[in-house]
């Protein structure tokens, strides 16, 4: 999955029709799309792929479409940026949009964290708030299948935000979506259950994973390990 910030209100169009089916052209098995977002405010940059819409589906089926007739399967990358959302492309310097740009807005985390210097703090999330993130995956997991997707990979890397709740640098919390390893693993997976009782049974569910943070306090692969067993034995 690659991020190609080349999206207008979440719509893909030629250029991702081009560039996702050069590689089933190429004899790629499976071809996995962008950050795919669950929502506007889930995205990273106001320029990223989304799923939030039904308008969104026709496009995509095209593209599913294509893929499939060149012999390769295909997934969707189903994302929410949570704290590294409303950034700026790449090409024109990265880094988050600031607050006073037209289409910057609020970000989301676990905790009111942000994720280095120079980033928004990120407002921390209520019970109702994390109920409605798990339900916007549920909608965008039932319009992947519409589209005719074969896989979903849910983004649990990253900094972004089934990850921002995995590790205690980013998760300070002390209900039950925080704590212990535990607790901090609720979201994702909880996230994990609603999408696979809203997906296929014979579709594919995957998840993309940062193995660990590599700073001391961080996420390990102990951790990683230990969440692989919880979501495979769901």
């Amino acid at each position: 999955p690659m991020c190609q910030y080349s999206s207008t209100d979440g719509f893909a169009d030629d250029w991702h029709l081009v560039h996702l089916g050069q590689f089933a052209i190429g004899g790629a098995g499976l071809v996995i799309t962008e950050a795919c977002a669950v929502s506007p405010a889930g995205r990273i940059s106001p320029w990223d792929l989304g799923l939030w819409d039904d308008a969104h589906v026709p496009m995509l089926a095209r593209i599913t479409a294509f893929l499939r007739a060149q012999g390769a399967a295909s997934a969707v990358q189903l994302a929410h940026a949570g704290r590294k959302a409303s950034a700026e492309r790449p090409w024109a310097g990265g880094g988050p949009l600031p607050p006073a740009h037209p289409l910057a807005w609020p970000v989301v985390g676990p905790s009111a964290i942000p994720f280095a210097d120079g980033w928004p703090v990120p407002h921390a999330m209520t019970d109702a708030d994390i109920d409605a993130t798990i339900a916007d995956f549920v909608a965008a997991t039932r319009r992947a299948d519409a589209a005719g997707f074969d896989a979903i990979e849910l983004h649990g890397a990253h900094g972004y935000l089934l990850h921002a709740f995995l590790s205690p640098l980013s998760n300070a919390r002390t209900d039950g979506w925080g704590g212990d390893r535990a607790g901090r693993m609720r979201f994702p997976l909880a996230v994990i259950d609603a999408v696979r009782d809203a997906w296929p049974a014979h579709k594919p569910l995957l998840l993309r994973v940062s193995a660990t943070d590599w700073v001391e306090g961080g996420w390990t692969l102990e951790d990683t390990l230990a969440l692989a067993c919880e979501a495979t034995a769901r």
